[in-house]
Order: structure tokens, then sequence, then C-alpha cells
């Protein structure tokens, strides 16, 4: 009487079967290993064997396609060795992908190294004001700042002025001490050294002008520093500037000196830590 195999139960002959007998059991078993084998037929040029289920047995052809691991918007196809493909997930927002040959794709996204550029925090454009305050843009993220005035017009000829702020209000102190030096109408240069509770921060007119700063650590608790250049059709000039007593600002805000109308943009720059 035929048996069978210990791991799919197919059926096989034993020595004391008759030959008809065991002729008979060969042909069940070469039977039964058709049947199960019946998933390895087919398939064409460049597909693999995969599983189908869980089923002994139990395969398909498939074709081997990598984005098949795509699964997530930003996802990237990487390897982890030789011919094995894996998903690297997209990293957060301004990171950069980096070679990491202790991560299992040799790939991570990390912060981008600091290499000292401006990164734009703030623009506000402006028209028919007489004050423009700017809040919340000195920060811990970055020590130093680029601010760019451009004012377009004002309605009449008059000084620009500049002020710290702290927590939406004004730092009026008579603290502000500056040095100026500058070319006016006349081609003399000129200079001033005052203590005010304002910078001076340039002339302006109806055709506007230009004023561009460098602010040095304005949001940690000491003496801010400030260069500054102006171009106008006034004059132009170059001033050092700074806040004689130890605060912390998170913004600033200009204004005319005669309180007349200006229009304008105000960008606001972080330096790369």
């Amino acid at each position: 009487m035929p048996t069978t195999t210990p791991n799919f139960g197919w059926s096989v002959p034993v020595s004391t079967d008759l030959v008809k007998d065991g002729a008979t059991a060969i042909e069940l078993l070469g039977d039964s290993i058709d049947a199960s084998l019946v998933d390895l037929k087919g398939g064409t040029t460049g597909q693999a064997l995969v599983k189908a289920s869980g089923t002994d047995m139990d395969f398909s052809w498939a074709s081997i396609d990598p984005l098949t691991i795509l699964d997530a918007k930003g996802d990237l196809i990487t390897a982890t060795a030789a011919d094995t493909p894996a998903r690297l997930a997209v990293g957060t927002n301004g990171q950069i992908l980096t070679a990491d040959s202790t991560a299992a794709t040799g790939l991570k996204w990390a912060a981008a190294a600091g290499g000292g550029g401006l990164v734009k925090i703030n623009t506000t454009s402006f028209s028919g004001v007489t004050t423009q305050s700017i809040n919340s843009v000195f920060t811990s993220t970055y020590t130093n700042y680029k601010v760019i005035v451009h004012l377009t017009s004002t309605a009449a000829n008059g000084g620009l002025r500049f002020r710290f702020r702290a927590s939406g209000t004004d730092n009026t102190a008579n603290a502000y001490k500056m040095a100026i030096s500058y070319l006016d109408n006349s081609t003399t240069v000129q200079g001033t050294l005052d203590t005010s509770t304002t910078f001076y921060y340039g002339n302006s007119n109806s055709t506007g002008g230009i004023k561009v700063a460098d602010i040095i650590a304005p949001q940690t608790t000491d003496r801010t520093m400030i260069t500054m250049q102006d171009a106008g059709t006034n004059n132009s000039q170059a001033a050092g500037f700074f806040h004689d007593v130890a605060s912390s600002f998170d913004g600033f805000t200009i204004f005319t000196s005669n309180t007349v109308n200006m229009a304008g943009t105000i960008y606001v720059y972080g330096y790369e830590k």
C-alpha cells in the first residue's frame, strides 16, 4: 500500500507493493507533484516568483517594480545593499538630503548647515502712514539681522526715524546714541554726534530712498549695535548707532520726524548662524 511524503502528503509506493500497484502509486505521486507545482509555470522575462499567500506552494509571477515601495508624498527609492531597494520617507520642511554612512540607506534628512547666508523673515509694504511698526521678527533663531527700508515716497521732505520695540511697545528711552557722516546737497561732508530717543534713519522726499541697516543681537539683553547706509535724493550717509541700555528687543518702528505720510516696503532678513 502506498504511503505519503512527510511535508506535502504526496502518495509514494512502498517496497512491498506489487508492480501494478507500484505503477499506480508512482502515477499518483507524479500527478500530486504536478498539481503542487502548477504555479511555477508561465511568467515572462524579467519577472520574479513571489508568494501569493501564506498557503504552501502558492506562488505567482510578478514584475519587480521598485515604485511599489513608495507609499507617501516625498518618498525616495534608496538601497540598503546591492540589489536591495528601500524606501526613505521625506524629511521635515527646510531639511536637506545628507549622506550618512551610519544610516541604513546611507542617506538621511537633516537641517542645512549654517553658511552665513540671509534668510528672509518678513516683508511689509505700507502706504499713507506716518508710522510703521514691525513686531516679533527678532528671535533666538538668528543672532544678527539686516533691515532694508525702501521708501517710494513721502508727502514732504522729512527725516526718517527708527525705534526698537519689545512686546508691541516702542522703547523711548534717551539711550539711542549715534555717529553720522553724510554728504548733503551742497556736496559738503558733514558729521553729527547725538544721543536721543530715536535713531536718525536718513532723509526722504517725494522720490523716496533706500535705508540698509545691520542690527547686531537685538534679541539679547545687551547694548544693541547698528551700522547703517542711506541713499536718498537729499543726502547719503553712513552711520553707527547703539542703544546704550542693555535691553532685549523683538521688533522696531520707523516714522517720519515731521509726521508726514510715507509709502514703501520693509524687508527683514536673519543672518544664518
